[in-house]
């Protein structure tokens, strides 16, 4: 894959970049193929989760009757990215190894916040409650405790923003649109709005040497595709 403008763009870029040489056609995504990806990150799925239901799609219509037809739109990969999803959660959720996983992530946020140098006093107080609530959080599905972890780092980053200069969040903002502007002709506006958010989020809490609260990046379930 070449280089992406930003890191919240490269899932993008490389899901479009591993369906195009599946397809083995020169065309890019079409609007509703970039909604269709958007889809997929807001609801969490990491990029191996998603190329694997791209692979096991393609490769079913190879073996398949209809492999003389092209396909059109990634929309045909929708059932099997579901399905790899499925199988990525319940791999998170009831797996020994997963759970244990999911686990270890959880301690390794709540050791981030509580570690967490440069805070302002309403940023601290915030991260301390998150680090323990995340220290005595216990079961609950897989969904529920994405949910959670969404809502807790939106708390933290407006905590985070609400110290920071007017300068520094310019100087930031500037400098995602700066990464996102070779995006800007060619994704809808929605989805380029998508990316500028995560961008965002994710330089203001790297300025404090925070992690994404998140287990997007937890990769249970089998292998990536290559």
């Amino acid at each position: 894959m070449s280089p992406a403008a930003d890191p919240e763009a490269a899932y993008y870029q490389a899901v479009e970049e591993y369906f195009v040489s599946r397809r083995g056609d020169p065309l890019f995504l079409s609007n509703a193929d970039w909604n269709l990806v958007r889809k997929w990150r807001l609801a969490g799925l990491p990029l191996r989760v998603v190329l694997r239901g791209i692979r096991d799609a393609l490769d079913a219509h190879e073996h398949g009757w209809s492999r003389d037809r092209r396909v059109g739109s990634l929309a045909y990969c929708a059932r099997e990215v579901e399905a790899a999803r499925e199988r990525w959660e319940r791999a998170l959720s009831g797996g020994v190894e997963g759970g244990g996983e999911r686990d270890r992530a959880l301690a390794a946020f709540a050791q981030a916040l509580e570690q967490a140098s440069g805070l302002g006093p309403r940023a601290r107080v915030v991260a301390t409650a998150l680090a323990r609530e995340l220290r005595t959080r216990g079961g609950g599905s897989l969904p529920e405790l994405t949910r959670w972890l969404a809502e807790a780092e939106a708390r933290l980053v407006e905590a985070l923003q609400a110290e920071e200069a007017e300068q520094t969040r310019a100087s930031r903002a500037a400098e995602v649109e700066a990464a996102l502007s070779r995006w800007c002709g060619r994704m809808p506006a929605r989805v380029v709005e998508q990316i500028r958010k995560e961008s965002l989020v994710r330089r203001t809490l790297e300025a404090h040497a925070l992690p994404r609260l998140s287990l997007f990046h937890l990769e249970a379930g089998g292998e990536a595709p290559s």
